[in-house]
């Protein structure tokens, strides 16, 4: 059951340009988030009719809980004025997420700020024993996000840049084809996880199902209420019986497996 908590915010700093790190001190929150669950956060400082934001959960622990977005709008600009010592409403934990236990080597990728929920899962998947390997793409240096704090975990990163400003020069799905070559000639399980934007999800589903590993997909739709009641987040993914269905990202995803997914 969803949580409605009254945060105070504990640091508000830059992630990258134009994006920032938020966090808020939310015990019971933190207690009962996993891995690619997302909080929706009222805004300070919008009117009281204003929607809720939805944000995918970028860590949880010792009581706190922390969100990476990116300032795209009036929202996001409201809530980039919040500071230290706010109180804010934040509600979670919402949606179903990734899996933690993994047979084989996690393969987690990420584009943009979908590195968010993969840092929450890096660091479980680590506590866990396991050694997850992390591939980021962007067009640009910039847009790799949070580097340093997946290699705080210990969590092997590759990166790739269109314009080669940073890893390899191409898309993010060129270094992943290398490690899975590498793992399938070595007879090595693995597992796939991804979030960000959707030609990345779907090639990485595509991957999954090719190969005939498993493949964790977190899809990003706009997500308005949270609860399902709105309808606005459908995503259509096929029923064990093969027919379609029009899932809600926000209550049946946004986590689904790769070979569920209607493209």
């Amino acid at each position: 059951m969803a949580i409605d908590e009254i945060a105070r915010i504990v640091s508000h700093e830059e992630a990258g340009p134009g994006y920032r790190f938020l966090v808020v001190e939310a015990p019971k929150l933190a207690a009962e988030l996993v891995p690619g669950q997302f909080v929706h956060v009222k805004v300070p400082g919008l009117e009281a009719s204003a929607l809720r934001r939805p944000f995918s959960v970028f860590d949880a622990c010792d009581g706190q809980v922390t969100v990476m977005y990116k300032i795209v709008g009036r929202g996001t600009e409201a809530l980039a004025q919040a500071k230290p010592g706010d109180a804010v409403s934040v509600l979670g934990p919402l949606g179903r997420g990734f899996p933690v236990a993994c047979s084989g080597v996690p393969l987690l990728v990420g584009g943009g700020y979908g590195v968010a929920p993969l840092h929450f899962l890096a660091k479980r998947q680590v506590a866990a024993g396991l050694k997850p390997i992390l591939f980021v793409g962007g067009r640009t240096k910039g847009d790799l996000l949070a580097l340093d704090r997946f290699a705080a975990l210990g969590v092997d990163v590759r990166t790739a840049t269109n314009d080669g400003s940073a890893g390899a020069k191409g898309f993010v799905v060129d270094p992943l084809d290398d490690v899975l070559i590498e793992l399938r000639q070595k007879g090595e399980a693995f597992e796939l996880y991804t979030c960000g934007p959707d030609g990345l999800l779907k090639a990485v589903a595509q991957r999954a199902t090719g190969t005939g590993m498993p493949g964790w997909i977190s899809m990003d739709r706009h997500m308005i209420c949270g609860v399902g009641a709105c309808f606005a987040c459908i995503q259509k993914v096929k029923l064990p019986n093969g027919e379609a269905f029009n899932a809600r990202c926000c209550v049946n995803g946004p986590v689904f497996k790769a070979e569920d997914i209607v493209w």
